[in-house]
């Protein structure tokens, strides 16, 4: 317990799945976590589920005058931000011929351009009381690609090298930010779940029958890596592309 004790977190898209994990975890180990997301009902319930320790605020990671307005609001009200989880995100089926321009412009912004503009504005804030730990939630898609989900990749991939530049940035600046990536697999989210099965809801058959996306991890699983990247455990780890995918990226031997 109190392995982040005293510090004070961001997480997006912690409205539901693994946002919502992360949330849970860090404020079980001490964090004052804010909760945000686009979603107020669900996001306002994820925060009062929490208890006194966890706010929530509304947040279009898309919206760069959203993102300077939030973190003020939290440095003003908790006095500091320790950790950024970039956790928002979208997906959406489609080869690279198939992607309409729309399509595409929709997912980079958000998963692409809400990452930038989160880091963006939280590395000054983080800087100005000593330090910090930034999250990206990116993808083993980012790794060896998806044919299926192009932008998505696209986007993924956009987070991985961002992460590395920033990593590189801070630790230039000498400012005491770390950046790392993790990459999952498939992860049992709503989300992820509608977009494999077609379906607004699944059972666990749904999940199980589910060719490209078996042996899905639980958004727990996700949550006990972001929780040891914000932690002081993990103090030296830094523009690092952390995997959690049961070995998917491992190419078998020719013939095996």
């Amino acid at each position: 317990m109190g392995r982040v004790a005293g510090k004070v977190a961001l997480v997006t898209g912690g409205a539901s799945g693994m946002g919502k994990a992360d949330a849970q975890l860090l404020a079980a180990e001490g964090a004052t976590v804010v909760v945000a997301d686009l979603n107020e009902v669900e996001g306002e319930a994820v925060a009062a589920a929490i208890g006194d320790s966890a706010v929530f605020k509304r947040l279009n990671v898309t919206d760069e005058d959203n993102w300077k307005s939030v973190i003020a609001e939290i440095v003003e009200q908790f006095g500091k931000l320790d950790i950024l989880v970039n956790n928002a995100g979208i997906i959406a089926l489609g080869t690279v011929v198939d992607t309409t321009l729309e399509s595409w412009r929709l997912v980079n912004s958000v998963n692409s351009d809400g990452v930038f503009l989160g880091c963006k504005h939280a590395i000054p804030a983080m800087a100005a009381s000593g330090g910090g730990s930034i999250i990206n939630m990116s993808s083993v898609a980012a790794i060896h690609g998806q044919s299926f989900v192009a932008a998505y990749t696209a986007s993924k991939g956009a987070v991985r090298a961002l992460t590395k530049s920033i990593a590189m940035y801070c630790k230039e600046q000498k400012n005491g930010i770390r950046c790392n990536s993790i990459h999952p697999d498939g992860v049992k989210t709503p989300m992820v779940v509608k977009v494999a099965t077609g379906k607004e809801t699944a059972s666990q058959e749904d999940i199980e029958a589910i060719g490209k996306f078996g042996n899905m991890c639980e958004p727990e699983d996700i949550a006990n890596l972001v929780l040891y990247l914000a932690s002081d455990e993990s103090r030296f780890v830094n523009g690092a592309e952390m995997l959690i995918d049961n070995a998917s990226t491992i190419t078998p031997p020719v013939g095996i």
